[in-house]
């Protein structure tokens, strides 16, 4: 027999030696190697939730509810594609489809609670059948194969959804305690019971175990996101009090007391009482408050802008002239200056930016130069990932 603290060093989540010997932790941590789609670890992460809620089974449906839930922030928030997508364009993962299909039917808006979330799936069962079914073909029995194949007993990896579920079950009655068995019924209703061994360690290790799942499922998305910055931070919602504007709100406060600023969507005078410093750039794709990438601009059109992304071609140039202003008047006056310094805790860590942007010396046409070569591309990978574009186009 391997030595308990010889597996300990083969998995990373920490259990407790006191479950070694009675439970196979090494499979344990298997169970998200090698995935082709996101589901396995959706799958598990709605496992561990339902058994932190005191269920000790569950039916195929209530977990793909579960992972539905689980994955509404970053489909249809933060536009991650679970996945990837095929060449044609096409999303690869039906997780992701579900989630797409389920906004669409419901029209729910994107900040929404779980249980309205598990409400509209309830609600339109019939039409996510589908969707829900194709979940059900290969993780149940998938996410155990780490378990399998250690003792003379041993099966293709390759076997059918039948087989595969009965080797599993006769396992868990003969060799060895895996964290669910299957039940008999077909299809959604198929039910898993959860080992009350596996039961009682998993409540004893959520924490670290849901940590686990969320460090490889952020390793997986970004992966198949390879433009998309800050996936970390889109697993859910994000609240709005974590943004840091205040220093660069007192930045433009001190700016528009010396001169005088055009709205880049009105073509008006901002008004020092009635503004909110905004992200050209969706701050849901760049998930940060970098200075280079905010503005001035009018209190009512902030909300009505949302998350989208501002005609380029019409916008642009006219975000980088006040940027500009910001820039002149940053090197010009003693006051400015130090509240610009203020913002290098919170808004000022793009090196680029840092380097060449704010340098002192900059004509406007270098300086815009600058800021188009390095925003245009996030600007771009926001296109690509789905984010639509404002439909308010600036009439002179």
């Amino acid at each position: 027999m391997v030595e308990c603290n010889s597996k300990k060093k083969r998995n990373p989540l920490g259990i407790d030696e006191k479950y070694y010997n009675a439970l196979d932790i090494e499979g344990f941590s298997r169970m998200m190697k090698d995935p082709s789609y996101c589901y396995k670890f959706y799958w598990l992460e709605a496992i561990v939730h339902l058994i932190a809620e005191n269920r000790t089974e569950a039916t195929y449906d209530d977990v793909i509810d579960e992972m539905i839930a689980n994955a509404w922030y970053p489909v249809v928030e933060y536009h991650i594609h679970l996945s990837g997508i095929f060449g044609n364009g096409e999303i690869k993962d039906n997780l992701e489809r579900a989630v797409i299909k389920l906004q669409e039917l419901s029209g729910l808006q994107t900040e929404v609670s779980c249980v309205e979330i598990k409400n509209a799936i309830k609600e339109f069962q019939k039409e996510l059948h589908a969707e829900k079914m194709d979940l059900t073909k290969n993780v149940p029995y998938k996410a155990l194969s780490g378990f399998a194949n250690k003792t003379g007993n041993r099966i293709s990896l390759d076997s059918s959804a039948g087989r595969m579920m009965e080797y599993y079950n006769r396992l868990s009655q003969r060799e060895i305690v895996l964290p669910y068995t299957f039940g008999d019924k077909n299809g959604l209703d198929r039910k898993l019971t959860f080992s009350s061994a596996w039961v009682q360690m998993i409540k004893d290790h959520t924490v670290p175990i849901l940590g686990w799942i969320q460090c490889e499922k952020v390793k997986w998305l970004q992966n198949n996101n390879p433009e998309v910055p800050g996936i970390i931070y889109k697993l859910d919602l994000s609240e709005e009090k974590n943004r840091k504007l205040a220093h660069v709100h007192k930045l433009w406060d001190g700016i528009l007391e010396l001169k005088p600023v055009v709205d880049v969507f009105t073509d008006e005078a901002i008004s020092q009482a009635e503004y909110d410093v905004d992200h050209f750039i969706p701050w849901s794709f760049v998930m940060n408050d970098e200075l280079w990438n905010l503005m001035p601009m009018d209190s009512n059109l902030n909300s009505v802008k949302s998350n989208k992304l501002p005609y380029w071609d019409d916008f642009f140039i006219r975000f980088a002239k006040n940027q500009y202003i910001m820039y002149e008047q940053i090197h010009e006056k003693e006051g400015i200056r130090k509240l610009y310094e203020a913002c290098y805790r919170d808004n000022l860590h793009s090196i680029w930016a840092n380097q060449e942007l704010y340098r002192k010396g900059n004509s406007e046409e270098e300086f815009c130069s600058v800021l188009e070569r390095n925003m245009k591309p996030v600007y771009d990978s926001a296109r690509r990932q789905g984010y639509d574009v404002w439909d308010r186009r600036f009439v002179g």
